[in-house]
């Protein structure tokens, strides 16, 4: 097994991992906050909110992320919707990054809705008797209690995230799974590229499962 390459193309590799971390983090920081407000949504008591809410969670989790990604990627410019370029980040990325995060999205919505149940209802109940309207109760006691309680799988849906970002390479992102292929085809290397990166991503996901680890054990003492 050859792997002489990555002494020639390190650099690119490390680059390849900066594309697929930003892109993982952009998902979940502006995931949050989407699927905040689904979950809010989807536990309200506006039926019309509800229903709106319940409909996009299950359209997302239902379609496979590669096909979100085409449609968003692909399929809106021909309509005439294209992404602008933001902050030096090409519309390309702009786009990828907003079909991970609609899709993460959805998923936290519904940890976030696990993570509001789980604290004691009486909390609600006396922030009402003391004269709190209901979304003032959610968003300085019952929500920050949740997020305490969802951050490991908060960190878990970001592992994810990493591991299924590969998929954009499909779209010419230059993350590292695109790097592994060029590689790959400049170099007539068949394995030893995608063998490279597989390492790269289990340190990742390895270290950030290390992380959920010491934070359940933090919160349990």
């Amino acid at each position: 097994m050859d792997f002489s390459f990555i002494s020639q193309y390190y650099i690119a590799f490390l680059k390849g991992i900066s594309v697929t971390l930003l892109l993982s983090l952009i998902a979940i920081v502006f995931g949050f906050i989407i699927g905040l407000i689904v979950c809010i949504g989807k536990i309200s008591t506006i039926k019309l909110f509800k229903l709106l809410a319940s409909i996009y969670i299950e359209i997302i989790r239902g379609t496979p992320l590669v096909v979100q990604v085409m449609i968003i990627a692909f399929g809106l410019p021909t309509i005439g919707f294209k992404f602008p370029s933001i902050l030096g980040l090409k519309s390309e990325f702009i786009a990828v990054s907003f079909a991970l995060t609609i899709n993460s999205s959805a998923y936290i919505s519904e940890i976030m809705r696990s993570g509001i149940n789980s604290v004691d209802k009486g909390q609600m109940e006396a922030c009402r008797s003391l004269g709190l309207s209901y979304f003032k109760a959610l968003k300085f006691i019952v929500i920050p209690q949740a997020i305490k309680n969802i951050l490991p799988s908060l960190i878990n849906e970001f592992v994810s995230l990493v591991k299924e970002s590969a998929i954009v390479s499909f779209v010419g992102i230059t993350d590292v799974m695109f790097i592994a292929t060029s590689v790959k085809n400049s170099n007539y290397l068949s394995l030893e590229p995608y063998i490279f990166v597989a390492g790269i991503y289990f340190i990742i996901t390895f270290s950030l499962s290390k992380l959920v680890n010491l934070l359940q054990k933090k919160m349990a003492n």
